[in-house]
C-alpha cells in the first residue's frame, strides 16, 4: 500500500507499507517515488528487504521502521536513511555520499569500501566494520559507532575516519575487538576507552590527539549525539586515542620480486 500525503510539491511525503513486498518491487517503488520528486519516504513494516537506497542519487530522506536487510544504502550517492531498528550486514557498502543513521545495531562489514558519506550507528557493530574504507580528494567517509565492535575493525582501511565510542562499556573495561586495524594503510581510527596492545594489528601505531584530531572528533561526535540524544560534551570529556597506519603498503614486500 502506498499513501501519498501532499505537503506541497517540494515537500511531499510518501508512505509505503513494505509488509509482504519483495526486495525488487520495494526498490522499484523507492526509485519511482524519488524520481517523481518525493522529499521524504517512510517505509513501514520492513522485514529484511535488501539493497534499500542502493544507487539512489536523489536528495531524498528515507525513514525505515523495521529491520532492513543486507547492503542498505549500497553505492548510495546523496540520500539520507534513518533506521528505527537494527541493520543487517553491509550497511553503506561502497557508498559515495549521503548519510545512514541506525537507531540500533548494525551487522558485519558496516561501511565496506565506503568512499564518502557518513554512517552513524547508535549501538554496536559486527565483524570487519570499516573494512577497505577509502578516500580521494574531498571525499572522506565517516563511520561512528556508539557501542563496541567485533574483530578486525578497520581491516585494510585505506582512508576515512572511524570512531569507536564504547558507550556500553564500564569504566576501565577494554574493547572487545581483536586485530584492530590489521592491514590498515590509510585513514584514522579514534577510540574512546581502553584497548590492550595485543588487540591491535601490527601495522598501526598509537598516538595522542592533536588539535586537528580534536576538532574532527568534536564535529562527528556532536553529530552522533544530536542523532541519538546523547550529551556530546559528556562523551568528549573522556580520553581518546588515535590509531594510525605505520606503513603505506604493509604487505607490499609479499608481492615484490
Amino acid at each position: 500500500m502506498v499513501q501519498i500525503i501532499p505537503k506541497g510539491k517540494s515537500n511531499s511525503i510518501i508512505e509505503i507499507d513494505a509488509q509482504s513486498i519483495l526486495t525488487r518491487e520495494l526498490n522499484m517503488r523507492l526509485r519511482e517515488a524519488a524520481s517523481n520528486g518525493a522529499q521524504r519516504i517512510k517505509l513501514r513494516h520492513v522485514y529484511g528487504q535488501r539493497y534499500i537506497g542502493t544507487d539512489l542519487g536523489k536528495p531524498v530522506e528515507i525513514e525505515i521502521f523495521g529491520t532492513p536487510g543486507n547492503d542498505l544504502g549500497a553505492f548510495m550517492d546523496g540520500p539520507r536513511i534513518i533506521v528505527h531498528g537494527n541493520a543487517q550486514d553491509g550497511c553503506g557498502n561502497t557508498m559515495n555520499d549521503g548519510e545512514v543513521i541506525v537507531h540500533g545495531h548494525a551487522g558485519d562489514i558496516a561501511g565496506l569500501s565506503a568512499r564518502g558519506g557518513k554512517i552513524f550507528v547508535r549501538d554496536g557493530v559486527g565483524y570487519r566494520a570499516g573494512i577497505h574504507m577509502k578516500e580521494y580528494g574531498d571525499k572522506k567517509p565517516v563511520l561512528v559507532i556508539g557501542g563496541t565492535a567485533q574483530d578486525f575493525l578497520g581491516e585494510y582501511m585505506a582512508g576515512g575516519i572511524l570512531i569507536l565510542l564504547g558507550l556500553n562499556l564500564k569504566e576501565g573495561e577494554a574493547h572487545r575487538a581483536n586485530y584492530i586495524g590489521t592491514g590498515m594503510h590509510g585513514g584514522v581510527i579514534y577510540l574512546k576507552g581502553h584497548v590492550n596492545d595485543f588487540q591491535l594489528g601490527k601495522e598501526i601505531g598509537v598516538a595522542e590527539l592533536g588539535e586537528n584530531d580534536c576538532q574532527s572528533l568534536e564535529k562527528y561526535v556532536s553529530e552522533f549525539a544530536s542523532h541519538f540524544g546523547y550529551d556530546a560534551k559528556e562523551i568528549l570529556k573522556h580520553k581518546f586515542i588515535k590509531l594510525f597506519p605505520l606503513y603505506l603498503r604493509p604487505y607490499g614486500r609479499l608481492y615484490a620480486y
